[in-house]
């Protein structure tokens, strides 16, 4: 029986084999250029937080009120940002913390074996569990109580913030969902990359270093 996925000479990719490629491609662009805007938003959290104890204490000084909780949540939903649009960037990196007194000294096909069972039995679960338990939490700030959109002006419906002068919180809300989606993604796209290993073809897809190379540990 002859493999359909490849061709005659076997040396490049056909068939399911290059839609399966094309997707872990755009899903590790996707990421890339998700993680890509983290830095940035690092700077702008640092100086909003900076900028929040500066106006509070000479507000303190003066008598005067120079802080609401625009600034101040504006502060946490950034915050809160970095590591939802990270998710996918980490583990496509595979800068994601591991315990890796054990992985870390395989040979690269065992690596490979333990992150294709570790991603099919834990981590892909996990983020469909995610998605699907804050599902409902989620677009619960969305709709109305009735369950349905009862305007076409959708900020109408959005659960706000309960303090004075706070932001929605149907948008940050929202950002939980998109970022176990892009972990969710990632994953799979990861599954592409170990499997095509395990099938001899590693030379379709590029694996980071850390699956090459013991990392350095203190110890």
């Amino acid at each position: 029986m002859t493999d359909t996925t490849t061709t005659v000479d076997g040396d490049a990719p056909s068939g399911a084999w290059r839609v399966a490629l094309g997707f872990q491609r755009g899903i590790d662009t996707l990421n890339e250029k998700a993680g890509g805007v983290t830095p940035y938003l690092v700077i702008i959290v640092v100086v909003i937080g900076f900028s929040n104890v500066v106006l509070r204490y000479f507000g303190r000084f003066i008598g005067a009120r120079l802080v609401n909780n625009y600034w101040l949540e504006s502060q946490w939903y950034l915050y809160s940002l970095v590591f939802l649009l990270g998710f996918g960037y980490i583990l496509k990196r595979q800068i994601n913390v591991r315990v890796d007194f054990w992985w870390a000294e395989q040979s690269l096909r065992r690596k490979v074996l333990i992150d294709f069972y570790g991603h099919l039995i834990a981590l892909i679960p996990f983020t469909i569990m995610a998605i699907w338990v804050s599902w409902s939490w989620v677009t619960s700030s969305f709709v109305s109580q009735q369950g349905s959109f009862t305007t076409w002006k959708i900020w109408q419906i959005w659960e706000n913030s309960p303090d004075p002068s706070g932001l929605p919180r149907a948008p940050i809300k929202l950002m939980i969902i998109v970022g176990f989606t892009l972990l969710l993604l990632q994953a799979l796209a990861e599954m592409v990359k170990l499997w095509a290993v395990l099938r001899g073809h590693e030379d379709w897809v590029e694996l980071p270093v850390a699956h090459e190379v013991t990392p350095q540990r203190i110890e």
